[in-house]
């Protein structure tokens, strides 16, 4: 008998463990959204710094790490297993509450993000990888859906949590006494009741020896360039995660200048991440359409809603476009992350997802880099049409060459091996 016989995937046959991860995404997403009101305004008007291209450095750190570390920690969740990777992330924050306490200058700030992109790369990757695990195959999209739609509640509970803080005490240290605490709460969880998960993706590969077992490298070049649509899928992360740089470094920024006060920024950008909840739904529902209709979708509904934000004036208006540009992030963040998840060999999904997330996620570093220099050297304006013209065009490339890759009725055929690759088994009828 084999092992994937006797161990059985399900979201409600591992409901406990499968809960205790949305629990621990939800902190991830909480970790994150502790600084996304905050920070950057607390560089302008506590830290003195008056470049905005300088302000939007943080986020490069942060973008560069954690794309590097997504790339390892799933290679990492391979080799070591889900829960000592998950550990690891949650001791790498421990520190960050202090050093956005006592920061005396900006390049403190700097460090501190360096640790939360460390924390941020090595723990979500693992909440989502220990998600699909559990799951189904066709519970896959749920599964991701589920994770992100809670992962980003978090970073709206945060945004908000903190902008309130703020608007009541000040900038520092009041909002991250709440950092501390949901900190340390997930570091206690992850070590004493999380259970290692890796087994399951080991035996859900024990009877389909087809492109199993990919060389790191190779899969690598695979999700990189190799394939047209994994192609497609890293591309669009890349650029979508432009979008949740710019709500984090010039929205706020923008948003203060026009006459904002720091709370109702705070709720802005909350409400912009509360739509990711959304994802509970169109996770779902990629389930039943396919993945790419609705990332399709979502690029374009995104972009459009990051562009109206500068063409309005007033909370009112913002916060409508700031859901829109949200509910188009609902549609196409889980179903990209999905996309390479049904087209990788469960012996190798986890590295997959962490060549699709690298490339994601150093969209935050290279969207900093282009919104803060659009900011320092145009206006903030530019920032927002910049996003939005990127996006467009992003979405034209998934549009043209994203073929769908639903397990029942995808369209998407891996590439044929390279002739100096060795042959690899059939699969068993």
């Amino acid at each position: 008998m084999s092992t994937a016989s006797t161990i059985k995937q399900g979201i409600l046959e591992h409901k406990g463990q499968f809960s205790l991860h949305v629990l621990l995404v939800f902190a991830t997403g909480l970790t994150i959204g502790s600084e996304r009101a905050v920070v950057p305004v607390l560089g302008r008007d506590v830290l003195g710094v008056e470049s905005l291209f300088v302000i939007g450095s943080f986020v490069v750190s942060f973008g560069i790490v954690k794309s590097v570390l997504n790339l390892y920690a799933g290679k990492w969740g391979e080799e070591y297993g889900r829960k000592p990777v998950l550990v690891l992330g949650w001791v790498t924050a421990l520190p960050l509450p202090l050093i956005l306490i006592y920061a005396p200058n900006w390049a403190w700030i700097s460090v501190g993000n360096v640790l939360l992109g460390i924390n941020q790369a090595l723990t979500w990757s693992m909440a989502i990888n220990a998600k699909i695990d559990l799951a189904r195959p066709d519970q896959r999209g749920l599964a991701v859906g589920i994770d992100e739609a809670f992962g980003y509640s978090g970073v709206a509970v945060g945004a908000w949590v903190t902008g309130l803080i703020a608007g009541r005490t000040s900038l520092r240290p009041e909002p991250f006494y709440f950092l501390a605490i949901v900190v340390v709460f997930a570091f206690l969880v992850s070590v004493f009741l999380i259970k290692e998960t890796v087994q399951y993706a080991q035996a859900e590969g024990d009877d389909d020896h087809h492109d199993a077992n990919l060389p790191f490298n190779d899969v690598l070049k695979r999700a990189t360039y190799g394939d047209r649509t994994l192609f497609a899928a890293a591309q669009a992360g890349h650029v979508e995660n432009f979008v949740d740089t710019l709500f984090w470094i010039a929205v706020p920024l923008y948003l203060t200048s026009q006459g904002l006060g720091i709370a109702a920024v705070g709720s802005v950008v909350a409400i912009h991440s509360a739509m990711y909840f959304l994802q509970i739904g169109t996770g779902g529902l990629a389930d039943r359409i396919g993945r790419r209709p609705p990332v399709i979708w979502g690029m374009f509904l995104a972009g459009a809603g990051v562009l109206g934000m500068v063409l309005v004036d007033g909370y009112l208006p913002w916060a409508v476009l700031a859901a829109a540009s949200g509910l188009g992030m609902a549609l196409l963040y889980p179903n990209l992350m999905t996309v390479p998840s049904d087209a990788a060999h469960p012996t190798w999904r986890s590295a997959g997802m962490g060549v699709y997330r690298m490339w994601r996620d150093s969209g935050y570093a290279v969207g900093a880099i282009l919104i803060g220099l659009a900011m320092q050297f145009v206006n903030a304006e530019a920032a927002f049409y910049m996003t939005a013209i990127l996006m467009f065009a992003s979405g034209a490339v998934v549009y043209l060459w994203m073929e769908e890759t639903h397990p029942e009725f995808g369209t998407h055929e891996p590439p044929a091996p390279a002739p100096d690759e060795p042959p690899r088994a059939a699969p068993e009828d």
